[in-house]
């Protein structure tokens, strides 16, 4: 089997033909069994059937290489979602407009993303702009909001991971 660095660097034009990005992979063991777990990410949501194209193409390619050696190993393709830090550059750019938790030496906040020029992100933190670079930040995560829509209006959007709750 090939370093994970190798394996990136093969699995980002399978990627990349549906127009998404390879956001990271792990390999890890459990059960005796090696698990490859591929997280891909792109800039408009990714449904459930485009990560399922993803897989199968993925899969196609590594049964034609010996790029995973000769050990057998399970296959999961998934997105970033919501839960998974904000850990790249990109990652701050597709997330202008959500609300995020932020902690480093010089900030222990929750903000919302208002513009992001990397290094630099702009949060809005109880009404006032502060602009920091995203280097002086140890933790980010996406908070996630539940708002109140019209009953016409209410939907949950799971991959997007903005849940719209209606109630009576």
């Amino acid at each position: 089997m090939i370093p994970v660095s190798e394996l990136t660097l093969l699995l980002e034009p399978v990627v990349g033909t549906f127009s998404f990005d390879l956001d990271d992979i792990e390999i890890t063991r459990s059960g005796g069994q090696k698990i490859l777990d591929v997280t891909i990410d792109g800039d408009t949501v990714v449904n459930l059937d485009e990560v399922a194209a993803v897989s199968r193409a993925i899969s196609e390619f590594l049964d034609n290489s010996d790029a995973m050696g000769d050990e057998p190993y399970v296959l999961e393709v998934g997105t970033r979602g919501v839960t998974k830090p904000l850990t790249k550059p990109v990652h701050w750019a597709r997330n202008i407009g959500r609300l995020v938790n932020v902690a480093g030496d010089a900030i222990n906040a929750v903000g919302r993303i208002v513009e992001f020029t990397d290094p630099d992100v702009t949060l809005e933190i109880k009404g006032k702009l502060r602009t920091l670079s995203i280097n002086e930040i140890s933790r980010a995560n996406i908070e996630i909001e539940f708002k109140k829509m019209p009953k016409e209006d209410a939907e949950v959007d799971s991959l997007s991971g903005d849940f719209d709750v209606e109630s009576d």
